[in-house]
């Protein structure tokens, strides 16, 4: 696993600011530039870099994917896309209105910000996060007529928002083709468009997407009733976890599959295939009727002959919380850029790029702790001077009882992601819950705060 940093701009000077930002993102875990800087002068630096045209969005896009790619070279790999807002309306007084702002969905299409929209890359055995192939931001005009006005029923899918998900799978794969052996592309219903399964999928790529539309099939059947007499070909179970009024519960679910015909939507570019065959997957819930029971029906160009490759896409689908969780560490839960000082849109996009790389190592912090088997350098998240210091911590953080000491004696990740754990408030038991996201970027609050007292005692001591 290779570290998370910028290489490809075109000045050594702002790669080293563009590094020394990322350092400071992760380990003091805030978005705030005054707060991240330790002086005026640097704040200024912050501010320069953000604002310099030499340091495009491009730029950080590429950077973000040229990590990923090296991270993955040979792995066969899950690609998951998703949307998020970022609302910028409660600074609509203060800042600047230039075209990299606009409308958002909030408040009935009136709110101000940008859109983002990723493509998460994971180990398809392991799910380890690779980063990013790709990542779309835009922004809708200031004034964003209504779909009447700009009659969007009868235009090209290329000029429609939707294209997103296209033109990200056509990123992922110029991204990707040629650095691994293959790979699944992983949508929610919003992806499920006709024109997308006709001219994404080939030998190396396949989709996974949840379908939106009980479309009519080709032989006359409606989509979600096709399986409706089929004989479950498995079953398995999985725990709710208790969210909101939610109880927990142990669900039964039973997998049925079959090949499918779908047919040319009217939206579809006309030199597009007038059908395609899919593999349609339905996981489905048993002796539960709450208006919680699952139902998950997802099409895919993957071939399934047997229960095991239901299981594998099924799982594949469920990993799109992790994709969830960096929009939820980037805005309210965890850096909360909707909260961001800065004055120009530019930068506030900037920003979300530059945390959005450091949440691939908070990801590899949970999942070197979470899965025993997986082995990462401590190399990937902490410097030698850092681990040095958690050491240090690690001696003052365990406890008297056996069961309250850093079960991790060899220095790889897992020894320190114990301790920032402990420092984010996790009790430390291994027979309790893996810490979370939340718990280790708090963790890594207090770090930094100590790990700088620290530094000032031993430079004192030196002199």
């Amino acid at each position: 696993m290779l570290k998370r940093e910028l290489t490809d701009l075109d000045d050594l000077r702002l790669v080293y600011r563009g590094n020394k930002i990322l350092g400071d993102l992760f380990s003091k875990s805030i978005h705030s530039v005054r707060q991240l800087t330790g002086n005026e002068s640097a704040a200024k630096g912050f501010y320069r870099f953000l604002q310099n045209d030499r340091v495009s969005e491009e730029d950080l896009i590429y950077n973000l994917s040229m990590n990923c790619q090296a991270a993955c070279k040979g792995k066969f790999v899950v690609c998951i896309q998703d949307t998020t807002e970022i609302s910028l309306s409660s600074h609509s007084n203060r800042i600047k209105k230039d075209g990299d702002i606009g409308t958002t969905n909030a408040n009935k299409n009136k709110g101000l910000g940008f859109l983002l929209h990723p493509s998460l890359v994971l180990d398809a055995a392991e799910g380890i996060p690779y980063g990013y192939a790709d990542i779309k931001v835009w922004n809708r005009p200031l004034e964003f007529k209504s779909k009447h006005e700009r009659g969007y029923n009868s235009l090209p899918i290329e000029e429609k928002e939707s294209y997103k998900w296209i033109e990200v799978s056509k990123g992922t794969k110029a991204t990707l083709n040629g650095i691994v052996p293959g790979m699944v592309i992983v949508q929610d219903r919003e992806g499920d468009i006709y024109q997308q399964f006709a001219v994404v999928p080939d030998e190396q790529t396949d989709l996974l997407i949840r379908a939106k539309t009980n479309r009519t099939l080709k032989d006359k059947t409606k989509l979600f009733n096709c399986l409706s007499g089929e004989q479950a070909k498995g079953h398995y179970e999985l725990i709710v976890d208790t969210k909101q009024n939610r109880k927990k519960r142990t669900a039964k679910i039973e997998i049925r599959y079959k090949e499918i015909e779908i047919c040319k939507t009217d939206a579809a570019s006309k030199d597009v295939a007038s059908s395609i065959k899919l593999t349609l997957i339905e996981a489905k819930e048993v002796g539960y009727d709450g208006s919680d029971k699952i139902c998950w029906r997802l099409l895919t160009t993957i071939p399934v002959e047997n229960v095991q490759t239901a299981k594998a896409c099924i799982e594949w689908y469920s990993w799109r919380w992790m994709i969830e969780e960096v929009f939820k560490i980037l805005k309210k839960e965890g850096y909360n850029i909707e909260a961001s000082e800065l004055e120009y849109a530019s930068s506030v996009r900037k920003m979300c790029l530059l945390i959005m790389e450091v949440i691939i190592k908070l990801f590899l912090m949970r999942q070197a702790y979470a899965e025993p088997e997986v082995v990462l350098s401590a190399d990937t998240c902490f410097t030698k001077d850092e681990q040095d210091f958690l050491e240090h911590q690690i001696t003052h953080l365990e406890g008297k009882t056996e069961k309250q000491k850093n079960p991790y004696k060899t220095k790889d990740l897992k020894r320190y992601v114990w301790a920032i754990a402990r420092l984010g408030g996790w009790k430390g038991y291994e027979s309790k819950r893996h810490p979370g996201i939340t718990t280790l970027w708090t963790g890594l609050k207090y770090f930094k705060a100590a790990w700088q007292g620290w530094e000032i005692r031993r430079n004192v001591s030196t002199r």
